[in-house]
Formats: structure tokens, C-alpha cells, sequence
């Protein structure tokens, strides 16, 4: 009995899973099943039924898995990396990192499309687009992209779409911009037919074939260029012009927007964020108010709510890609939202002249560098800089040495030339130690007062416009302002430390505490992207393990971390299909089969990948249509490169025919892509490989128990057949060289610095943890229809009338009856404390609900009760006894402010209002705004910090 309650005690399956066991029976034989295993041995096809077993380690206790990934941090050598190539090392304040990176009052709230119950981390991200717009001088910003590269990448898409020339085709990269930016250009540009020209600005013609170019400022190798003239010649020959540049540094140039740049681009990484190396990272773009129709992402708008008080939302492209699909101007669903809030915290806590006083040390530091070296007759190639020098040397391996010896990574040239990037933690001690690696001697040191000032900046380009004038960057100095302010904005916004998330396709489930424990580690935050291997063994250990068991889960031979998201995971596994296909002078085949029920990102993903997307219909029940599928497979076998398919259905079923779906594509000579958003229901069941998948991708901050940071960080590796496997995404700095892809990030393997999350998780699940997992969640999906069925039709089901582990609510007859909408349910399910399903996808009026295994049944009682109770409010519309449109639906959320008004004009009461349920009292969330109205955010686009007096009053 003692030896039984320990292992329960150590179990990390037993504090992941939501239901306990007799809660497991209970649910089981309500649904009309004996066991757990019966249940899913009834809703899966029998053709996926083979061997599932998961060789792979495991599990862990929580206790074990942090010490082991302790110790494998160890592995990993803490240097101070001057590197550079927009990464930088920062000091991260203390009370940004525990109050915001490590809570999961932050790091567990979904996407903000339910703005009532999201108003802290819109009014973040408000920040940070004020922070980037202001430093960019562009006034159109959006709340983060991916990374440098794919933001440089995504302002080339902008470049070409604006360009009125039409036979347009080429893109000019600058040979100064990072390199790792010019291979993710260039394999963008591979697969969407644009020709890319490197050089020197300054000796390239504009000619009619030239839509844009792309520009660093600072350059790579530290010069600060005056890109003026490059511009007007650009806009006069009907081109566009992207700059990618650095935050730090435009806090002391002249900002590309009073040069004539249409686009900014670049990282948010010094901006306290750790190296981590690689990512996450929150990237940004900015643009002109002519291109901010284009600009891909998520952009917070300033709206009113139902009160006429300013509220923040989502604005222009909010779910862009389900509208327009193939069409989309981006395949970005979601960034780095986490990561973009921290950088606005930072500004918040520093303001303009504590991030004026940063920057200047960095510059007077990086000029006493310069003036030393070059009293020791050392050749520094640029005269102009912000924090970065380029030394020509003699002895380049000694230095390097010497380096190394002291702590210190440099920059190595292909010239042998050597580079040093200064940043925040820089010290006049450390441009001392420097100065006699080089010399080895020191000499007078001119301290960094002394060669402060702009020293290495051009007077043309010094900055004279201000930056971060708004209030919320100039009122928080102290810690307990600041905690305050974190604090209040978190408690505007619901979370999973509230309540259930039940978004479908989206699983929101525990993000354990003991998996978040490594990434803050400094021997994992602290390691550049491009430090020599032997410095990062842990890392290395870290990304072999982990590709090893995702490549065992899915049955396929290998897998690559690259992708840092599930688009992002998409665009590359179509790009690995186009890759292989191209290797055997199939070049040609560009067709890909997309289903009507697919993501909105598939079909944006298709067309980035250069594939030409043709529909696949779905038939009465929600399956793919297999005639009409096969007549599409013959009609195009010649030039058929791909099907995308979500398994299970996005209808959220296991469809029958998938065999049969795969074996049609595969002898009409295409590949089949698996999107993974649904794989939380496959793990340890069933293995896509081996019912025939080429290619997939895993949403590890789904399926793999990372959080999704309020619309990101997010991982979205991709696993590949054999044939495939070469053909992944490469890099230059890549250990296998054998790798033929392209890369389809900056970072060589992404966002690896949470990869510990989504390891830890495996190893403390282990095989048969995983499999219960996928099970559990199945089954919690099933009880929450069963428990609804009768209230509000599901609208898919499989065999045995079971659906997967999603569910589909039909509320179509409920607007046509009513005239109550599924956004009505939404918002009133606030005043329940919950956050709604997904809102009318895959299908227009349903509401999708996706439990996960990590919720209780005492959670899917109290959803499913306030279903029903709102299930009865409608009923009240329907039979008259509530008028039409001033009712408890059409009113909500009701906020604590209506409740406590002494007016009361609504033909209910407060109590019904806002306590609906008894139990909602005990752990009451109060929305902060009522309703907000999208039509006039749209229509009045206010992107950035506004102060009263400068927001209209209709």
C-alpha cells in the first residue's frame, strides 16, 4: 500500500490528467464503454490499428526530470558571447522575469480573440507596437512576427504585392545584412519564384525588374550607412525598401522612417529577452500607413466597447487566413506575443532615457574599443558604428585563443578577419580585458565617458526626434510601480489559472511548473545561437533526444526543430516535399490538395511553399469527399505535389477513409503532408507514419504541453520519411551538412531555448503516459458531447456516433430562431468565467470544444452546466419571455462596473447578470469592458499609445 501511494506521489501522469480514476470509470460507462481502452479502440479506424508501441525512455518523476535537465545544462560552457548578428546578450530585470516569463498568469492565456477577457495583454502589446513604431519611425506596427529572417522575409512578400510593376521579379538583399536573414530570404524566394540579387547597395541599378530591396542598419559588420540616396532612387524606379535593423541603436540614429525605408524590420531580442540559443524572440515589423492594408500578423487596435470607453482588439487581418485562405497575405497565425510583451516591459521599466543610457554606454564603450585598438596600430574596418567592429588581424588563431581563454566568443570572418559586438552587460573592466586579448597589453583607459557621445555615428545620422513620450513609459520607474502595473494588466486578462480554455484545435492543457523550470537556467538562457558546438553539448543532447522521440511518435526517420511555429511548420514540411521533388526532376509538380475543412493556414502555407491550391470538398457528415478527391488526384497526377490533411478531421472525427485518401495521392505520385494541430489525439495510438504520412507537423505548444504565451512562443518542428529526410531545413551553421533544405529560420534550430519544456514533458510522461494522454482526451471530448448533445446538436460525428477529441456545437438553427449568435454565447460565457470554444470555425455558427486530458470532471460539470444554463437563456429569446436584443446574451459580459451602477435599465436582474450559476461567486472573473465594437476599431485604426484628447469621440 505504501510502495503504491509513493508511485502515485511520483507520477507525473497523475497530477497531468484532469480526471481521476474512478472519475475515468464513471465517465467511461456513461458513455456506454467498459474501459478506457474500449472506448478508443471504438473510435479509431481499424486501419490505423497496428503497432503503436512507443520505444522511447521514461517516465520521470518531476523531481528527476529537473535534475537531469540540470545537469545536461551543465554541458553547455556559459561564455560572454560578442557575437553580434542581432543577438545580444541583456540584463533581464528581475521583476520581468518572475512576474512575467515565469507566470503562469501570463504564459497560459490563448491568443487575444476574445478581447473582453484579454484587455491586459492587449494593452502590452499595445505598448510594444508604440515602442516599435516610435524607434522605426513608421506608425504602423503589428505585435510581433517570428524571428529577424522570416520578418525580412515577410517584408519582401509586402515589397512584391505593393509593387505596381507587374512583370517585377527581382529583390535586392544588401551583402551587409546578417547572414542567416540572406538564407531565409533566399530559400523564401527559391519557392516563390523571385530572383534575389547580394551585393553592395550602392553599385546596384534599379531597373523595371527590381520591386524592392533589403537594407541592415547597422550593417552586419558594425559600419552605420546613409541609405537616403538608395531610397529615392529605389522609389524612383517603383520600388520598396525593407530595413532590418536594431532597437538599441535607433535610440541613438536617425530612424529609417525620416530616410525614406517603406518597411522596418529587425529583433526585439536585447530588449531583455535572453539569448536562449536563439529563440524565442519577439521580431517586429513597421510600416507606412500606404502598406498597413499588407502588413502580415496580428495588429492591437483601440476601439470602444459598448459603453463608448476606449477598449483594445484585434484589428484589420484578426483571422485572415480563415477568410481569405490561399489569397492571405501571410500564412502567420500567431508570434511571439510572451516574448513582445516582455520587450514592452522593458521600455516600461527603463523608458526613453534609462534605454538612452543604455545605448550610449554600449557606444562610448564600442569607441573606447576602437580608439585603444587603434592606438596599438590595429586596423578597425569601419570608421562608423553603433556597437559593433570589425579588426583586421595577423595572428587571428592566437587571438581567438587568447579569447576564448578569458571567456570570450568573437566573431569570425571567412577573411579571417575578426568582429566584436559590445551590448548591455559590456564594462569599461571588460574593454580592458578585450584591448590586451588583441594586444596583449593594456594601455590608458579612456573610460567610456570620455569616448562617449557619437563617436562613431555620422551627423546626418544622429537622432533629433524624441521616442516613448506617452505616459506608460515615463510612470513606472520603481519595482513596485512596475509590479503594479503587471499585475493589474494581468488581472484584466483570463488565463488558465482561472479556469478551462476550451478552444478546439488549439489544446490548452497544463503546462507544468516542473518543465518551465530549465528555461530560465543561465546555462540555458545564456548561450548565443552561434556559439561553437563544444560550448553547447547540452543543447546539442537536448535537440538529438528530442528529434529522436518525435521522429519515434510520428514513425518517421527524422526530424527537424527549425520551424518556431506551427505555420511556420507547414511552409516547411511543403518545402521539404518541393525540395525532394525537385531532386528527382519533379520540379514541375505544384498542385496541392487542400480540404475544405483545412486550417486557414494551409492554403497560405501552400502558396509561400510556390504550390497552386485546389479545393477538396467535404461531404453531409464532414469527411473529405473521396470521389471528389480521386477525380482531382487523376485530374492533376501529372503535376501533383502534396495533400494537406489535419488527422484527425479538423471536423473533429477520425475519418474513416484516410488509407484509402493517402493511397489515392500516393499512386497519383504526390506526398501527404499531415498537419499535426490534431495530433494530441494520435500519440501512443497511432503512429502517421506508418499508415502512409510523408511529412508532419507537431505543435509542441499544443500536443507537447508548452504554453502558448497569450499567441506564442511556440515550436512547430516537422518529422519526415525516409525518403524526405535529407531535404529538411538546413543551415550554415547546421552540424549535418547533408541537409539540402533551405533554412526556414534566423536560428539555427528555432525556439530551441524552450525545447526543455516540450522534453521535460515527454520524459516525464514516458510511452505508456503519452498514450493514456491522447486517450483521456478523447475521452473528456466525448463525455462534454454527450453531456450537450441534447442542448446543442454536435454536428460531426464518426462511428458509433464518438467524435475524436474535439467537438463540433451546432448553433446554426439557435441564430436562425433567435437571432442569438455565436459570439453572443461567447461573450456570455464570460460572465460564467470561462473562455469560449473556437467561434465559428471550421464552420460558420458552431462553437468547437476542445476539454484536453488536464481537466478535471468537476471542470467538465461546471462548462457543461454553464452551456446548459445559457442553453435555457436562450430559450427565454426563443419563446418571447426575453426581449430580442436586450437580453442576458445580447448584453454580456456584463462587467462589475454595470453591476454596481445605480442605474439598472435591463429587464433582468444584477444577480442573474453576473452570479448566473451559484458556484460562479466562489472564483468570480469580471470581464474589464463590455463588448467591443470591431466595426468601429476597424474603420478608426489606432495602433499605437493614444491619449484621450487624441481619441475621437464618434
Amino acid at each position: 500500500m505504501n510502495n503504491k501511494i509513493e508511485s502515485l506521489s511520483k507520477s507525473f501522469l497523475n497530477r497531468h490528467l484532469g480526471p481521476r480514476k474512478n472519475d475515468i470509470h464513471k465517465m467511461v460507462s456513461s458513455l456506454g464503454f467498459s474501459s478506457l481502452e474500449e472506448l478508443t479502440d471504438a473510435i479509431v479506424p481499424d486501419c490505423l490499428k497496428g503497432d503503436s508501441a512507443l520505444d522511447i525512455p521514461g517516465p520521470l518523476s518531476e523531481h528527476e526530470v529537473i535534475d537531469q535537465a540540470t545537469s545536461m545544462g551543465r554541458r553547455n560552457l556559459l561564455m560572454r558571447s560578442l557575437i553580434g548578428m542581432g543577438y545580444y546578450d541583456c540584463h533581464i530585470p528581475p521583476v520581468i522575469q518572475r512576474n512575467i516569463l515565469e507566470n503562469p498568469g501570463w504564459y497560459t492565456q490563448y491568443t487575444p480573440y476574445q478581447a473582453e477577457i484579454s484587455q491586459g495583454r492587449l494593452e502590452a502589446l499595445l505598448n510594444f507596437q508604440t515602442l516599435i513604431a516610435d524607434l522605426t519611425g513608421l506608425p504602423i506596427a503589428n505585435s510581433s512576427l517570428l524571428d529577424e529572417g522570416t520578418a525580412a522575409a515577410e517584408g519582401m512578400t509586402i515589397c512584391r504585392s505593393a509593387c505596381k510593376k507587374k512583370k517585377a521579379d527581382t529583390f535586392f538583399v544588401a551583402e551587409s545584412c546578417h547572414p542567416q536573414t540572406i538564407e531565409v530570404v533566399k530559400f523564401r524566394a527559391l519557392n516563390s519564384g523571385v530572383k534575389i540579387i547580394t551585393g553592395k547597395p550602392g553599385d546596384f541599378v534599379f531597373d523595371e525588374s527590381c520591386f524592392g530591396i533589403l537594407l541592415q542598419y547597422p550593417c552586419s559588420d558594425g559600419p552605420v550607412e546613409d541609405y537616403a540616396s538608395i531610397c529615392e532612387k529605389a522609389h524612383e524606379a517603383g520600388a520598396f525598401v525593407v530595413t532590418a535593423t536594431d532597437l538599441m541603436a535607433l535610440t541613438m540614429l536617425t530612424p529609417p522612417g525620416e530616410w525614406g525605408s517603406d518597411i522596418a524590420v529587425g529583433s526585439s531580442q536585447r530588449f531583455g529577452t535572453p539569448l536562449a540559443y536563439g529563440g524565442p524572440h519577439a521580431a517586429f515589423i513597421s510600416v507606412g500607413e500606404k502598406l498597413k492594408r499588407m502588413i502580415p500578423g496580428r495588429i492591437v487596435g483601440i476601439s470602444k466597447d459598448a459603453s463608448g470607453n476606449p477598449a483594445y482588439r484585434l484589428s484589420l487581418q484578426a483571422r485572415e487566413q480563415h477568410i481569405r485562405r490561399d489569397k492571405a497575405t501571410s500564412n502567420i497565425c500567431t508570434a511571439q506575443v510572451l516574448l513582445a510583451i516582455m520587450t514592452s516591459m522593458y521600455a516600461v521599466y527603463h523608458g526613453p532615457e534609462g534605454l538612452l543610457e543604455i545605448s550610449e554606454s554600449i557606444h562610448g564603450l564600442t569607441a573606447d574599443l576602437a580608439n585603444r585598438l587603434k592606438g596599438h596600430g590595429l586596423n578597425v574596418r569601419n570608421n562608423t558604428f553603433f556597437d559593433t567592429l570589425r579588426i583586421n588581424v595577423q595572428d587571428k588563431d592566437a587571438i581567438v585563443d587568447r579569447a576564448l581563454k578569458e571567456g570570450f566568443n568573437l566573431r569570425i570572418y571567412p577573411d579571417e578577419s575578426l568582429g566584436i559586438s559590445l551590448d548591455e552587460r559590456s564594462t569599461p573592466e571588460e574593454v580592458e580585458k578585450l584591448v590586451k586579448i588583441f594586444t596583449q597589453s593594456g594601455g590608458a583607459n579612456s573610460g567610456a565617458k570620455a569616448a562617449a557621445g557619437l563617436a562613431g555615428i555620422p551627423p546626418a545620422l544622429r537622432r533629433k526626434s524624441g521616442f516613448l513620450s506617452h505616459g506608460v513609459f515615463n510612470s513606472h520607474r520603481s519595482e513596485t510601480e512596475l509590479l503594479r502595473y503587471i499585475f493589474m494588466l494581468q488581472g484584466r486578462d483570463l488565463s488558465l489559472t482561472k479556469s478551462m480554455i476550451p478552444l478546439g484545435s488549439c489544446t490548452m492543457k497544463l503546462n507544468s511548473t516542473a518543465s518551465m523550470i530549465p528555461i530560465t537556467q543561465p546555462e540555458w538562457a545564456g548561450i548565443h545561437p552561434f556559439a561553437p558546438f563544444n560550448q553547447a553539448e547540452g543543447y546539442q543532447d537536448l535537440i538529438a533526444e528530442t528529434e529522436a522521440i518525435l521522429a519515434e511518435i510520428t514513425g518517421l526517420s527524422a526530424a527537424s526543430l527549425q520551424p518556431n511555429s506551427g505555420a511556420q511548420g507547414e511552409y516547411a514540411g511543403l518545402s521539404t516535399i518541393r525540395n525532394y521533388q525537385r531532386s528527382i526532376g519533379e520540379g514541375s509538380r505544384n498542385i496541392c490538395l487542400i480540404p475544405k475543412s483545412a486550417h486557414g493556414t494551409n492554403p497560405a502555407s501552400a502558396v509561400m511553399a510556390g504550390m497552386k491550391v485546389v479545393t477538396v470538398k467535404c461531404d453531409e457528415q464532414g469527411n473529405i469527399d473521396l470521389e471528389d478527391l480521386k477525380a482531382k488526384a487523376d485530374k492533376y497526377r501529372d503535376s501533383l505535389s502534396a495533400l494537406m490533411i489535419t488527422y484527425p478531421s479538423t471536423h473533429g472525427v477520425f475519418e474513416e477513409s484516410v488509407c484509402d485518401i493517402i493511397d489515392t495521392i500516393h499512386e497519383c505520385g504526390g506526398q501527404v503532408y499531415l498537419d499535426g494541430a490534431n495530433l494530441n489525439a494520435l500519440v501512443g495510438i497511432c503512429k502517421p507514419g506508418s499508415f502512409g504520412v510523408d511529412v508532419c507537423h507537431l505543435n509542441l505548444h499544443k500536443t507537447f504541453s508548452m504554453p502558448h504565451g497569450g499567441g506564442g512562443p511556440g515550436i512547430g518542428p516537422i518529422a519526415a520519411a525516409e525518403h524526405l529526410a535529407n531535404h529538411l531545413p538546413g543551415h550554415f551553421h547546421h552540424t549535418n551538412k547533408n541537409l539540402t533544405g533551405g533554412a526556414v529560420n534566423s536560428a539555427p534550430w528555432g525556439s530551441a531555448g524552450i525545447l526543455s519544456i516540450a522534453w521535460s514533458y515527454l520524459k516525464m510522461m514516458g510511452p505508456d503516459g503519452l498514450r493514456n494522454a491522447s486517450m483521456t482526451a478523447i475521452l473528456n471530448a466525448n463525455y462534454v458531447a454527450a453531456r450537450l448533445k441534447n442542448h446543442f446538436p454536435i454536428l460531426y460525428t464518426g462511428k458509433h456516433g464518438m467524435v475524436a477529441h474535439e467537438c463540433i456545437l451546432d448553433c446554426r438553427a439557435i441564430r436562425k430562431d433567435t437571432g442569438v449568435t455565436v459570439s453572443d454565447i461567447a461573450k456570455r460565457l464570460m460572465d460564467y468565467g470561462f473562455h469560449a470554444p473556437t467561434v465559428s470555425f471550421p464552420v460558420a455558427d458552431t462553437l468547437m470544444v476542445e476539454p484536453t486530458e488536464s481537466e478535471s470532471l468537476a471542470e467538465l460539470d461546471r462548462f457543461c452546466e454553464a452551456m446548459i444554463s445559457i442553453r435555457e437563456e436562450i430559450e427565454e429569446v426563443a419563446s418571447g419571455q426575453a426581449e430580442r436584443d436586450n437580453n442576458l446574451l445580447a448584453n454580456a459580459p456584463h462587467t462589475d462596473k454595470m453591476v454596481v451602477s445605480d442605474e439598472w435599465n435591463y429587464p433582468y436582474s444584477r444577480q442573474r447578470a453576473a452570479y448566473p450559476l451559484e458556484w460562479v461567486g466562489e472564483n468570480k472573473f469580471w470581464p474589464s469592458c463590455r463588448r467591443i465594437d470591431d466595426t468601429w476599431g476597424d474603420r478608426n485604426l489606432f495602433c499605437s499609445c493614444v491619449t484621450p484628447e487624441e481619441f475621437p469621440e464618434d
